[in-house]
């Protein structure tokens, strides 16, 4: 299993915070916020672990993650020089990728559950993991359940929404991931949508989508950044293993 942290982008709802640095390399509570994400892989056991950054920060990540070492894994880098979709990561990852099963989080999800026996136990298809959300469900991507609690459909950023249950930033993927990446056509928000790469593999009966049962926080917004410290101060940092 390969790991891959989403952490380019310009992240310009935290401006002007994020004017000189990268909004995952910016402080939650006692560690920058890629500490989290890094946590969430390290402590499953995820150590070969590809970093994709904006170019103009790269340096801010190598001074700061370095190869690895300290943390008991292996750092790679790669430059994503514009944002195209969180798909997108799985064709700048090809290589990395190589022929192995593959979990990416987003560098700004911080969660409190522990994804370990996920992530150790998956063997084929693709898993996503989903969160109740009550605060506007139409910015995020939306499961649509059964009454079974089956996952029956998956819509982005819908504007009417058919369940308060969203697609939270951490995906475990099988290796067909990378071909079904590269056949995306863009959205009309001209990227590659994480989401049709779900529908893909919920369309071939191969989706698990798991519940997240602790908080989970996309720390993007000013709001869920300030959620975040609370967070980390009160629950998250005593569990940290980095």
């Amino acid at each position: 299993m390969k790991g891959i942290i989403l952490a380019g982008g310009s992240a310009t709802r935290l401006r002007p915070c994020t004017k000189v640095t990268s909004k995952q390399l910016l402080p939650v509570y006692n560690r920058p916020m890629i500490y989290h994400p890094l946590n969430t892989l390290i402590k499953a056991g995820v150590k070969d672990i590809l970093i994709i950054i904006a170019p103009e920060y790269a340096g801010h990540f190598l001074n700061l993650l370095g190869s690895g070492k300290e943390f008991g894994a292996r750092f790679t880098y790669e430059i994503q020089d514009e944002p195209r979709g969180l798909a997108d990561a799985f064709i700048v990852g090809e290589n990395f990728i190589d022929n192995d099963n593959v979990v990416m989080i987003l560098g700004d999800n911080i969660f409190e559950d522990d994804f370990t026996d996920a992530i150790k136990n998956f063997k084929s298809g693709g898993k996503v993991f989903a969160k109740r959300v009550l605060d506007d469900p139409s910015r995020y991507g939306i499961v649509e359940f059964d009454d079974n609690q089956k996952a029956i459909s998956i819509e982005e950023k819908p504007k009417n929404p058919k369940s308060d249950f969203c697609v939270t930033g951490l995906y475990i993927y099988d290796n067909r991931v990378i071909k079904i990446a590269k056949n995306l056509k863009p959205s009309e928000r001209d990227e590659i949508e994480i989401t049709d790469i779900n529908s893909w593999y919920l369309k071939n009966s191969e989706l698990e989508v798991a519940i997240v049962g602790g908080e989970w926080l996309d720390a993007g917004t000013f709001d869920s950044y300030l959620e975040a410290q609370i967070l980390a101060k009160k629950k998250l940092a005593a569990k940290m293993i980095i």
